[in-house]
């Protein structure tokens, strides 16, 4: 493992070709220190650098993979980011081919803290290759050394990683966004000059940082599991802790109740804004994801909690209007969104679809939350809401027909007739929720055989290969860590249901993939609010490769880790459960202004972990980590966690 290492090096006052460290007047020495390469034992490798000269600029690391890897870099990069589907979108992300148009290229770098696991692996040729290695490095006494738990400093320099389709996977001492840096999936900028970005050598000076490399046999890509596991906890850190969840919920629900209902919409406001002597809404109207059944589900489940029977009416109200008026007469199918009293499919993503229609991440999850909350319901107030379930019924028993000759849901059903109009995504996984949910209250099994079916296609298609996309409307089909969180609570119930043990590994399999999005470690935030108020990134789940920011969806499906943790003990998945637990108890403002906007209990949907999605302003023109604004949705799905059935704090 030791020789085959490829070491090389770009300085700031060169080209753009990173050359041998000997024509960059640099060294390298590689040391031995233990290790198999397995996932449970990697090689450690003791890696020196030595400058003879001064040095400025970045020194690569490069680990030789077999041929057509599908790459790992958790957060980032998935297989080749859909580098063989077309490139021509609205939405942009780092896509891997030999050649094409932009943003097709056969080589990325990118700043470590755009990946949730400091490490990149790659699946080819049966195996398993790749290495983990520090994020960034810290100065202390001792000097200048890469981080880990345990090692003290003050922060110094961050860290990159890469990978190339022609075979290698790349560490970086200093870093490169290159050849493109994506501030969002709409803004793309070229390779930026060297500046920030450098690693400093002064004449005689070295450096030494330990790389964990992985080598090992493998029979599909989940197998990449192996050597997360022990990235993530070699490299964890908890998330901190400010409040209990009682606090957490109490604080968030009793702000949404108070701040965010708009009585004459039957709805919460999407956004909320503080403007010193009165409040400006913006309702983006949305009958759920972004609004609408998002919110009103979780603060029906907190007004039981917390024994406030107006928040309660507030939240059956909005789900009441949704059943009594959602409905297209023409096919049966809910509407998207309503605004100023009329149903549409005309919500804030319209323009992002190729075609106008029912969506069925929306259809779906709307679905799956009437269930949810007729399930509540019905357990903790003795109330039957029998509109609820046949609304229910009537709307998977239509989708149930739509499904093509694999198994898939639509991504999109025709407004007139309710045909499937486009499929190929994972968004359809919110009907087979939705229809599994149904099962599993009436215990009808008419259509078991094809939910076990459907899920069965979901499964080898897209969560065997670790590439799920075209979860939510907005990404082009980027792949994403949110259409994952419908096909875990359709499996949930599914395995309810039967009981069969394989559909309990499907589980497992589905929130392994989740947690590649999720942080393992406590990145070093440096913009503002989140760099001063101590916020944490573990425990939270990076939104997808093309929306570089982390949202608190992935939060929602506590109460499913916790249904697998009752059937099978996993020490992993508890450890990730209490990180996503604590996470969920720290994003709100426990006071007043303390994010720098708003009242106590609010937050919004965007947690900028890196330099990507920094678009938010202070008045003074400088960049904020998060929107100034309450928004229901997020908080929403953070309380639908914490106020889980499955288990207690």
């Amino acid at each position: 493992m030791t020789h085959q290492l490829i070491f090389t090096a770009r300085r700031k006052t060169g080209g753009e070709v990173y050359a041998p460290l000997q024509e960059q007047a640099l060294s390298a020495e590689v040391k031995a220190l233990h290790g198999e390469g397995t996932g449970d034992a990697p090689y450690a490798l003791e890696v020196t650098i030595n400058a003879l000269e001064d040095f400025k600029g970045v020194i690569r690391i490069a680990l030789p993979v077999a041929k057509e890897p599908r790459f790992f870099l958790p957060g980032y990069m998935y297989g080749t980011n859909r580098g063989d589907a077309p490139l021509v979108t609205d939405a942009k992300c780092a896509r891997l081919r030999e050649e094409g148009p932009f943003p097709a290229s056969p080589w990325w770098m990118t700043r470590s803290d755009r990946l949730s696991h400091p490490c990149a692996l790659a699946y080819a040729g049966g195996r398993v290759t790749g290495f983990a290695a520090a994020p960034y490095f810290v100065r202390g006494a001792g000097g200048r050394t890469g981080w880990q738990p345990g090692v003290e400093g003050g922060f110094d320099q961050y860290a990159g990683f890469g990978c190339s389709i022609h075979g290698e996977a790349w560490y970086t001492l200093g870093y490169e966004n290159a050849p493109w840096f994506f501030m969002e999936s709409r803004d793309a900028r070229p390779r930026a000059p060297m500046g920030e970005n450098c690693f400093r050598l002064e004449k005689g000076e070295d450096i030494t940082v330990t790389l964990y490399c992985f080598d090992y046999p493998a029979q599909d890509e989940r197998d990449i599991h192996h050597a997360l596991r022990w990235v993530y906890q070699h490299y964890h850190q908890a998330p901190r802790r400010i409040c209990s969840v009682k606090e957490a919920v109490s604080a968030m629900a009793t702000a949404i109740a108070r701040d965010a209902w708009l009585p004459e919409n039957h709805t919460y406001s999407g956004f909320v804004f503080d403007r010193g002597d009165h409040y400006e809404y913006r309702p983006l109207p949305s009958i759920t994801w972004t609004n609408g059944l998002s919110a009103s589900l979780p603060m029906l489940q907190c007004a039981t909690r917390l024994g406030d029977e107006t928040m309660r009416l507030q939240a059956l109200d909005s789900i009441q209007h949704i059943v009594d008026t959602a409905i297209n007469p023409m096919n049966g199918l809910p509407f998207m969104a309503e605004t100023d009293g009329v149903w549409s499919n005309r919500g804030w993503w319209f323009n992002s679809l190729r075609c106008p229609g029912h969506a069925g991440y929306l259809v779906g999850q709307s679905t799956y939350q009437i269930l949810k909350a007729y399930l509540w319901e019905k357990k903790h107030h003795g109330a039957i809401h029998e509109d609820w379930l046949c609304y229910a019924q009537g709307v998977v028993e239509h989708f149930q027909h739509t499904r093509n000759s694999d198994g898939e849901y639509p991504y999109t059903f025709s407004e007139k007739t309710g045909a499937g109009l486009e499929y190929d995504s994972f968004s359809g996984a919110w009907c087979l929720a939705a229809a599994s949910l149904l099962a599993h209250i009436t215990g009808d099994p008419t259509h078991l055989m094809d939910l076990l079916r459907s899920e069965e296609w979901y499964h080898d298609a897209y969560i065997r290969h670790q590439e799920c996309y075209g979860g939510p409307l907005d990404i082009d089909k980027q792949i994403d860590s949110e259409g994952i969180l419908a096909y875990i609570r359709a499996v949930r119930y599914l395995h309810t249901i039967t009981g069969e043990k394989h559909l309990l590994a499907h589980l497992k399999d589905a929130l392994h993939y989740e947690f590649t999005f999720k942080f393992c470690y406590n990145s070093p935030i440096k913009t503002p609010p989140l760099s001063t108020v101590g916020w944490s990134s573990c425990g939270g789940s990076i939104t997808s490769v093309s929306n570089p920011h982390i949202h608190p969806m992935s939060s929602s499906v506590m109460d499913e880790m916790a249904y697998y943790l009752a059937h099978e003990e996993d020490a992993y998945i508890r450890s990730r459960l209490e990180d996503t637990l604590l996470w969920s108890c720290q994003c709100h403002a426990t006071f007043n202004k303390e994010y720098g906007y708003g009242k106590t209990g609010w937050m919004s949907e965007r947690f900028c972990h890196s330099e990507g999605l920094l678009k938010e302003r202070y008045p003074d023109g400088s960049p904020a980590s998060t929107w100034f604004a309450l928004m229901p949705w997020a908080a929403g799905s953070l309380l639908e966690g914490l106020v889980g059935e499955m288990w207690q704090e």
